[in-house]
């Protein structure tokens, strides 16, 4: 199977679990092959678990689930140091991150403690417990689901975890016609349980570094450098009013997005129309301080505030 027909293939997989989201769930795939974390924010019951589960089952890779709560402590997801009598001594019990894929269900739930002990697993592929450092599994994804902020027994994230999720996407109620089909249909529980795996393991390599083989010309490079420009010097103006300009980071996470998103349409190179139409999802979140859903209208200011030549 070619690299194109196992996109396709998990794209149409994924798409029939959660219906009528086709423009979302392609956001999803596109995270996973730009190496990035995923954020999944919405309502209680709009499917972010459902598609969590579909990713992960999706993917040949180990995966853990981790329902984030408010008693959950950092060794929970880490690991513990646990004394052996028989050896006397102590031996360390890796957690459920030492996984390719972790679930971590309702993150904003566990207090800010816990929630940072993920920062290291996110950024450098490791964690350091008590003083010695160990590496996770590679490739290693992180795939988070939230309800809004406003939410009673919520936690917002930290800013500096906001910006180690490459993308956060936002389901949203579904149409008259496919929640009429949702409902007709069969449980989504038993549907993820029956699917197979569309990515193998080495076949997500190989995307994967095709997706930095996509050809991106400088006059491009200078358009997402003048959108991420624009939301740094214009923070508190009228138009914009966001609570933070866009980070390098976030601009080399909009580039690589970018670069996902042509080769899932079949392109080695990149246009203006897929850096716009990942733009809004790689940069609400860190502009908005995460204090709303996708749909704000901060991301769309500034594309449309910024001409692409």
């Amino acid at each position: 199977m070619s690299n194109i027909k196992a996109i396709n293939a998990c794209l149409q997989q994924l798409n029939h679990i959660i219906l009528g989201k086709d423009h979302e769930i392609k956001l999803a795939l596109t995270c996973i092959l730009a190496k990035g974390h995923l954020l999944i924010e919405d309502l209680p019951g709009m499917g972010k678990t459902t598609l969590s589960h579909a990713l992960a089952n999706s993917l040949s890779l180990s995966y853990q689930r981790i329902q984030f709560t408010s008693d959950l402590l950092p060794g929970d997801v880490l690991g513990l140091n646990i004394f052996d009598r028989n050896k006397g001594a102590f031996h360390f019990q890796p957690g459920p991150i030492f996984s390719n894929v972790i679930l971590a269900d309702e993150i904003n739930r566990a207090t800010p403690k816990t929630q940072s002990a993920l920062l290291e697993a996110m950024e450098e592929g490791q964690v350091t417990h008590e003083g010695e450092t160990r590496p996770l599994p590679q490739p290693f994804f992180v795939i988070a689901t939230q309800n809004p902020s406003d939410q009673a027994g919520t936690h917002p994230l930290p800013e500096s975890q906001l910006d180690r999720f490459m993308m956060r996407i936002s389901l949203g109620y579904p149409s008259a016609e496919y929640e009429k089909q949702l409902l007709k249909g069969s449980d989504r529980r038993k549907l993820i349980s029956q699917l197979q795996t569309c990515l193998q393991s080495d076949t997500l390599e190989k995307i994967q570094q095709l997706v930095g083989k996509v050809k991106c010309a400088d006059s491009l490079i200078d358009y997402l450098y003048r959108l991420v420009a624009f939301s740094r010097h214009n923070i508190s103006s009228e138009h914009l009013n966001a609570s933070h300009g866009l980070s390098p980071r976030a601009a080399i996470s909009l580039l690589h997005c970018a670069k996902a998103w042509a080769l899932i349409d079949g392109r080695n190179h990149l246009l203006p129309d897929d850096i716009q139409a990942v733009f809004p999802s790689v940069a609400e979140h860190r502009i908005s301080n995460g204090h709303c859903l996708a749909n704000s209208p901060l991301s769309q200011n500034i594309l449309e505030s910024v001409d692409i030549f």
